[in-house]
């Protein structure tokens, strides 16, 4: 099973614009969970629900993906629910991406983690293609996280 993983000279993307060459063969599975990353995401049609047969293979399974959290509420620096997003700031100062550029994140059991709003994580968890709305819009994956670590570069 193969993916994609964008790196990028900055610090603070973890999506890439395919066209500067900066896509490199990353994904992989782990002893816990597959790894997906925001190309395969991004490979779901979000207007007609069309989706690659790789996204369609690791939907419903344990995965863990990299990004930035938005809290979707606060409680002293620790949240329960929010959006993971591919770019730092997203959603807050600028317009949010697209719909299958957003996965809602539901810790399970209602497990408060800390919000890290600086820094990406890994997000482990079981993940759905699910289309929900907030207030930053249309979101096409949803994800029951199971725990939440600290990206390494």
């Amino acid at each position: 099973m193969g993916g994609w993983l964008a790196v990028t000279s900055g610090p603070r993307s973890l999506l890439a614009d395919p066209s500067d060459g900066t896509w490199i063969r990353a994904a992989s599975v782990s002893r816990d969970s597959i790894e997906v990353d925001w190309q395969l995401l991004a490979s779901l049609d979000y207007r007609t629900g069309e989706m690659s047969e790789e996204l369609e293979s690791v939907a419903g399974q344990g995965v863990k993906v990299p990004g930035f959290m938005v809290p979707l509420e606060d409680w002293a620096g620790e949240v329960s629910e929010f959006l993971l997003v591919p770019y730092v700031g997203a959603c807050v100062h600028t317009p949010p991406p697209p719909p299958n550029q957003l996965v809602y994140v539901k810790m399970e059991n209602d497990q408060r983690v800390p919000v890290s709003f600086w820094d990406p994580v890994w997000i482990h968890g079981i993940l759905t293609v699910e289309k929900t709305t907030n207030l930053y819009g249309s979101v096409s994956f949803k994800m029951d996280g199971t725990s939440i670590t600290p990206y390494e570069w």
